[in-house]
C-alpha cells in the first residue's frame, strides 16, 4: 500500500475488509516487541488501567486520534495484564504514551490529552505525518 493512500480507507480487493484499521488494537505481552519491531509504520503505545480514572477518561481522544492519523498503528497495553512490557519499558505512571518508529522509542509523554493534543505531539516527533 503506497504512504499516500494509507487515509483512502483501503479496503481488501477480495473480501472487501479493511487493510487498515483506524481502531486502537489491544496487545499483551507476547506481541508487543515483535509488533514494534516488525511494523513499518509508526506505533504509539498507550500503557493504561481499568481503575485508572485518567486512563478512562483519555481512551475516547486515543480511539479519535486513531481515526483521523491511519498513518500511525495505535496500541493499547493494559499495565496489568502486561506487566512484562510495563517493566521491559519502565513504566512508573498511566497513561503513559510511547510512540516508536523502527522499533526505537521517538517519544514518551505520561497523563491525559485530548486528542488534538495527541497529535500534535506525534507531528513534532514524526516529521512529515499527515494530519
Amino acid at each position: 500500500m503506497p504512504d499516500e493512500r494509507l487515509h483512502d480507507e483501503p479496503i481488501c480487493g477480495r473480501c472487501g475488509a479493511p487493510l487498515m484499521s483506524t481502531e486502537p488494537v489491544e496487545i499483551g505481552d507476547q506481541a508487543l516487541l515483535p509488533y514494534i519491531a516488525n511494523t513499518e509504520l509508526p506505533v504509539l503505545v498507550d500503557f493504561w488501567a481499568d481503575w485508572c480514572g485518567p486512563c478512562k477518561m483519555m481512551a475516547p481522544h486515543f480511539a479519535a486520534a486513531a481515526k483521523r492519523m491511519p498513518d500511525v498503528r495505535f496500541v493499547k497495553v493494559n499495565s496489568d495484564d502486561a506487566p512484562a512490557a510495563s517493566a521491559r519499558f519502565a513504566i512508573r505512571s498511566i497513561p503513559t504514551l510511547v510512540l516508536f518508529h523502527t522499533g526505537k522509542e521517538r517519544g514518551r509523554m505520561s497523563g491525559a490529552v485530548s486528542a488534538d493534543e495527541l497529535l500534535a505531539w506525534i507531528r513534532t516527533r514524526l516529521p512529515g505525518s499527515a494530519p
